[in-house]
């Protein structure tokens, strides 16, 4: 394809030169030290650093030309393409290259606070029980058609996401189900993309480190319902007992499914009978009612549960077969997943790490009528300071006893963490323990349990590391509390 057929333009800041328009090119790059022959190189600004500082290595590599935001230098003005917005430019530039595969696939794209990889696997299992060949994109991992990939990011960057789709399209796939993060819509990761159907689960204290404020941090989600730079979504799934969910604007073509507890509301669970089993009720829509079961536990999940049903009708799949996708699925990896040794207690790791998202989990647990709750947690270092005292005052009210210990510091020093989430923990009186090695303390908590209790390892959930100031380590939640439980002496049998 020749490079005046991939770059937008009116994105241009300048006519590209007739040189430049009818370059061939194999290939696009934003890493410069992957850069192939005949790549086309887009460099824009980072959180660690500068792709520009990289263009001459680029172009050693074989780079037919620079795409990027500044003005060049003047020795490589031949080989410049400046641009309005990198990476915008960059997710329109691939959609191209790819021959624009979203238009071809029903896009679903979740976007919120808390809930969002348990509704995308909700979603997925949904298509899967229809018959659909899928992509399942997210925190945990990106699943395509079958095939596992690490998740790098929440949404990956544009280039990447549009060689997912198009591999899926590739193998016969139908549906692509995604996590879409604030900053993916900041940064334009999935700028111009054509969503089917976009669901909002919920906003709630979080990312404020990068977004400054909650109107900014609501104007980014809103964005998605926009089009973030495609069309408008066809159909919106809207959590409606959440006060954000509520101020989205929708664009008139867009047809919404309002979920949610209330009688008002367009698709409403009833009859909810929750259990240490998991969750059946009856879903209502309109005129419509069928039975849904699941393994998922508490009323979090319920919403979760409704938000993926209205997901699914509104691709046109029969109840039935919805309820047999949401059957299916047995667990979400680190969303109170259990770790089981035989042990008179359940042992519950979470990925919670908001002050709302703590009470959430916490509530699932005082739902299943626990002797106790014991909560061990700790804060995120390099992330927005001001939740920590709202964490450690929601763990503290919410539980009846609390583990106090470290998350990922990353630069920072984790007894100042700590020390930050001590200010909210101490508006209450609770019993407390103070850890800051996190293998210690899931000993202490475990150590703590009596029969009946349920102790919550929250914080970290699926992550397998532990990143610390000048390293990353190998940590599991679940494998050092299995290996805790077997020290302990307890043992499962098959």
């Amino acid at each position: 394809m020749i490079l005046g057929q991939i770059l937008p333009g009116d994105r241009l800041q300048q006519p590209l030169t007739p040189e430049l328009a009818a370059a061939e090119v194999g290939g696009l790059a934003y890493d410069s030290r992957r850069v192939q022959p005949g790549d086309l190189f887009f460099a824009f600004p980072g959180l660690h650093a500068d792709g520009r500082e990289f263009a001459r290595d680029a172009l050693a590599r074989g780079a037919v030309a620079i795409v990027a935001e500044s003005t060049p230098p003047e020795d490589l003005a031949a080989r410049w393409v400046r641009v309005e917005h990198g990476r915008r430019t960059l997710a329109l530039a691939a959609r191209n290259f790819y021959g624009k595969p979203d238009e071809r696939l029903g896009l679903t794209g979740i976007t919120g606070t808390n809930g969002k990889t348990t509704t995308a696997y909700l979603i997925d299992s949904v298509l899967r029980a229809a018959g659909a060949t899928t992509a399942m994109i997210g925190t945990i991992a990106y699943h395509v058609a079958g095939r596992v990939l690490a998740a790098v990011n929440t949404t990956p960057e544009s280039l990447d996401l549009m060689r997912i789709l198009c591999e899926l399209q590739q193998a016969g796939g139908t549906h692509a189900t995604m996590e879409v993060s604030s900053h993916a819509l900041d940064l334009g990761r999935v700028y111009g993309l054509q969503f089917h159907t976009v669901v909002f689960t919920n906003l709630t204290r979080d990312h404020l480190d990068y977004h400054r404020s909650m109107e900014a941090y609501f104007a980014a989600k809103q964005s998605l319902f926009d089009g973030a730079g495609g069309p408008p979504p066809k159909f919106a799934v809207l959590n409606r007992d959440d006060a954000y969910a509520r101020q989205i604007k929708l664009h008139r073509q867009t047809e919404v499914f309002w979920y949610g507890l209330g009688q008002e509301r367009d698709l409403r669970a009833r009859h909810i009978n929750s259990s240490f089993q998991g969750l059946r009720f009856d879903v209502q829509f309109g005129k419509l009612r069928f039975a849904v079961e699941s393994p998922l536990l508490g009323k979090i999940n319920v919403y979760n549960i409704l938000a993926a049903c209205g997901a699914g009708l509104s691709y046109g799949i029969a109840p039935e077969t919805v309820a047999r996708g949401i059957a299916a699925l047995q667990a979400v990896p680190g969303r109170f997943e259990r770790v089981d040794e035989g042990q008179p207690f359940v042992v519950a790791v979470d990925y919670a790490h908001t002050d709302d998202a703590l009470r959430n989990t916490i509530a699932v647990a005082r739902g299943l009528n626990p002797k106790r709750i014991v909560t061990l947690f700790g804060c995120g270092g390099d992330r927005d300071r001001a939740k920590r005292p709202l964490m450690g005052q929601a763990a503290a009210e919410a539980s009846d006893f609390v583990v106090l210990t470290s998350d990922n510091p990353r630069s920072e020093d984790p007894l100042a963490i700590m020390n930050d989430a001590l200010v909210g923990i101490r508006r209450v009186d609770v019993p407390l323990v103070i850890e800051p090695d996190r293998a210690t303390a899931i000993a202490r908590a475990l150590n703590e349990a009596r029969e009946g209790d349920i102790v919550i390892l929250a914080g970290k959930g699926h992550e397998t590391y532990q990143v610390l100031k000048d390293r990353t380590i190998q940590f599991d939640d679940r494998a050092v509390a299995r290996e805790v439980l077997r020290g302990y002496g307890y043992h499962k049998t098959p």
